[in-house]
């Protein structure tokens, strides 16, 4: 029986009217909000005593900050009304602002700022805030009051920021600045944008900081806060409407991270932050986004609620109804070290769809009933290609290229073969035993049965093509693995050519699905018995391999609240030894949502693959050639 999550009324809430969207936002602010009164001190939520990278005080001034981004819709313009029915909510809100950045007063939000300050990036959220309410809060404070808001903002400019989205919370500070008094922090502006222009791909995405570095700060990031920005200041000036050209092409492109169900593709770091994965969404409809031929706004609305729904069926709360660290359930694990208890409530930005009134278009405008995805596109700019199921119920990428050395699981969040929206994936609690490390969509290995490692390609050669990616491993100097991963949903092939120097265990992993699930017969091309194979079900779906030739097949059982989506699971893994010499490996495998690859009685109908010289060939369940791939980097 599947766990009921705690926050039941998100669960059933219909998100079909601004009322029940707003609701929405209400829900999950009021248990931050009466913590945050009950702890009594301004400008500051306690949520917990984890530890991040900056200190204790700062992760609860974040942890306030970040409750900004919900109660800045909550109390804009478009919504006054709510500044009365939530009284002591904006009292304490506002009274927090005002004491936050008044020297001398012993809620003060420190001062001098350091460099790389996190309040650097909360800056932004108050930023928006005072453009929503501006009538209602600023345009009320006395003057000096007024005077130390702009003082603080002012630090960000004599401090580092580092080279990435940091530059858009300071171009949004700078911009409040110019316009209230400052015009000199004009030039800040200009500054931060140069940078970040120079950062720009192409179809809307721009890398984060690192030209490898092409991940959901893009959508929730590079796109969200520029395009709240422009909405925020009803900018016509041209580089607005180069950003607002931006979002034009980024809409089609990022719309294919996103399944039928509403999910969207876990990719890369911050996946904290949930469902400000729908972000983009909602700052699009806030700035007016110019839709790309074929698409609408009630696309837009479909793209931003579904996301919603899903998250909201998802155990993402605690008992108390917070919003802990973890993804679609409370996991300390798959943490970034900038995580603080609270960093979590980012997501609130989500709905600054709120701020539109309620006679704009938005509200009226039905979801499309047609969810528009492509089955394979190739993304060149994030260095993937992205398929979807046969109803478009699961996507997935296939990535190659990307790179991160920076942060937590780097390896596991941005170098495996296969991301999915359906199976997501795990991150290790350690790589001594492969039940630590939970290898799903990875190669792994080890000189040994311990100390295990998967690829991270710090001196890389990858290369993106229509129908495969390409990757280049080098885990020892004598030791090269060359891979090849071919798309063909629901199955990929992978070919390995490992040259080696020295003995090494492999062990290569399937998705994992929940530990409660059931093995499942294979049938071979045109009635054959099939290879050496494993395949497990569970209500999820099925997952499971073929294994290349003298390897093993296990249903390995990973450590606990490894996987991003399942606390417990199994992954169908093979595993072998190999003496020092070069081989060349072929293997299948197989991630069903739909369950079509099941036959009628209910076994798995295991295509045919074979590799002749670089060239490989799988024929599918009926003996029908399905595809030829010809490998250009293969090595002979």
């Amino acid at each position: 029986m599947a766990i009921q999550p705690f926050n039941a009324q998100l669960r059933t809430n219909r998100l079909k009217t601004k009322a029940e969207c707003e609701q929405a936002l209400v829900d999950m602010l009021e248990p931050a909000m009466e913590l945050m009164l009950k702890g009594g001190r301004y400008g500051r939520f306690r949520m917990s005593d984890s530890g991040a990278v900056y200190s204790q005080d700062r992760t609860s001034i974040e942890g306030f900050c970040r409750l900004l981004w919900g109660l800045g819709p909550l109390f804009s313009k478009a919504n006054r009304r709510n500044i009365n029915r939530f009284g002591h909510w904006w009292q304490f809100t506002t009274e927090s602002i005002i004491r936050g950045t008044t020297p001398g007063d012993p809620d003060y939000w420190d001062s001098p700022l350091l460099d790389y300050d996190q309040l650097f990036v909360e800056m932004g959220a108050l930023t928006a805030f005072l453009y929503e309410t501006e009538e209602d809060f600023w345009d009320q404070l006395e003057k000096e009051q007024q005077e130390n808001i702009l003082d603080w903002f002012e630090e960000v400019n004599h401090h580092v920021v580092p080279t990435c989205n940091w530059l858009l919370f300071q171009a949004m500070v700078n911009t409040w600045l110019a316009s209230h008094g400052r015009p000199e922090a004009q030039r800040h502006v200009d500054e931060c944008f140069a940078v970040t222009n120079s950062h720009y791909l192409g179809h809307g995405w721009s890398y984060d900081g690192f030209e490898d570095h092409i991940d959901n700060y893009i959508p929730f990031a590079y796109q969200f806060f520029t395009l709240v920005l422009v909405g925020l200041t009803r900018g016509d000036d041209p580089q607005s409407r180069l950003l607002r050209e931006r979002a034009t092409p980024f809409v089609e492109s990022y719309a294919n991270w996103f399944a039928a169900d509403g999910a969207c593709l876990p990719y890369g770091r911050s996946l904290d932050y949930r469902f400000a994965q729908a972000a983009f969404w909602g700052a699009a409809a806030f700035a007016g986004v110019e839709m790309p031929e074929g698409w609408t706004l009630g696309d837009v609305k479909r793209l931003l609620m579904s996301n919603l729904r899903w998250w909201f069926q998802q155990n993402m709360f605690q008992s108390d109804g917070l919003i802990p660290i973890g993804y679609a359930y409370p996991n300390m694990n798959m943490a970034e070290g900038y995580n603080g208890p609270a960093s979590a409530y980012w997501a609130l930005k989500t709905f600054v769809f709120l701020c539109l009134p309620d006679d704009d278009p938005f509200w009226s405008v039905r979801e499309a009933g047609e969810f528009k995805f492509e089955p394979v596109k190739v993304q060149p700019e994030p260095h993937m290609i992205v398929e979807h199921s046969r109803t478009g119920r699961e996507v997935r990428a296939y990535v190659a290229g990307q790179h991160n050395w920076q942060h937590a699981h780097g390896e596991a969040k941005y170098e495996k073969f296969v991301y999915s929206s359906t199976f997501a994936f795990s991150v290790p609690k350690g790589g001594v035993t492969l039940a630590q490390g939970a290898y799903d969509s990875a190669l792994a290995v080890a000189e040994g049965e311990y100390f295990w490692r998967t690829m991270f390609t710090d001196e890389r050669e990858w290369a993106l093509h229509d129908d495969y990616v390409y990757t280049l491993w080098e885990p020892w100097g004598d030791v090269s693995v060359q891979n090849f991963v071919v798309p063909f949903m629901p199955w990929h092939a992978r070919v390995h050519v490992i040259d080696t120097a020295r003995t090494l265990h492999l062990a290569e992993g399937s998705f994992a699905l929940p530990d409660y699930g059931e093995t499942v017969e294979a049938a071979g091309v045109g009635g054959d018995s099939a290879p050496k194979s494993l395949f497990y079900r569970t209500a999820e779906g099925l997952t499971g391999l073929v294994a290349s030739e003298g390897f093993g097949v296990e249903l390995s059982t990973p450590e606990p609240n490894t996987n991003l989506q399942f606390p417990k699971t199994r992954i169908p893994q093979q595993t072998r030894v190999v003496e020092p010499g070069r081989y060349v490996f072929v293997s299948l495998y197989l991630g069903d949502r739909e369950l079509e690859s099941l036959d009628e009685s209910g076994r798995v109908l295991v295509p045919a693959v074979s590799l002749d010289g670089n060239v490989l060939t799988v024929r599918s369940a009926n003996g029908v050639p399905a595809r030829t791939v010809a490998f250009e980097e293969f090595r002979a």
